[in-house]
């Protein structure tokens, strides 16, 4: 007698993928939920590393084909059609810095919840997921850049590099940062 394929529901389907990719977590669930455990998304923003909360960050995309918005401020580089929602996709440094980045085949967007709909941040480059406990946390550290300042609460060590705490939350209410028209 052979063995008859087994047919799975498109649920049971995702339920056995998710069993089979937590049998490759660097830990168990419970230790990664922990108490004072804190998980984010890291990526480059010119020479600064940085991470972002997983809550914070939706979703994170290639760079979208863009429809540009005219009468706009020089960081708002157009809004892309994701998955029939307009979505507008800012320059996170050119935002902070007023210089445009430079894009290159590592370049992403991630997607952030704000009051109203989404918006896509432009960043140089994705490094993965980070997950941090409080023996990560340096106080010694600061963001010593003003521009920055007000986005970055805090520092964690991984591995002997420090990452800022990017808040997304502080970016999408940063009064600036609503007022796109030029």
């Amino acid at each position: 007698m052979t063995d008859a394929a087994v047919v799975l529901s498109p649920f049971e389907a995702l339920y056995d993928y998710e069993r089979r990719s937590l049998l490759h977590v660097a830990g168990i669930p419970e230790q990664i939920d922990a108490p004072g455990s804190w998980r984010g998304i890291g990526f480059r923003l010119g020479n600064r590393v940085m991470v972002s909360s997983i809550m914070e960050v939706n979703e994170i995309l290639s760079f979208p084909s863009l429809t540009e918005v005219p009468g706009t401020r020089l960081w708002l580089l157009g809004v892309a059609n994701v998955r029939g929602n307009l979505v507008p996709v800012v320059d996170l440094r050119g935002f902070i810095e007023g210089e445009k980045s430079v894009f290159s085949a590592r370049s992403r967007v991630l997607l952030v919840k704000q009051m109203g709909g989404t918006v896509g941040v432009l960043v140089d480059e994705i490094l993965g997921q980070r997950a941090f406990n409080d023996s990560h946390l340096i106080d010694s550290m600061s963001e010593e850049d003003e521009r920055y300042a007000k986005f970055i609460p805090r520092f964690f060590d991984w591995g002997g590099t420090p990452y800022r705490v990017f808040s997304m939350s502080a970016l999408v209410r940063a009064r600036d940062f609503t007022q796109a028209a030029a």
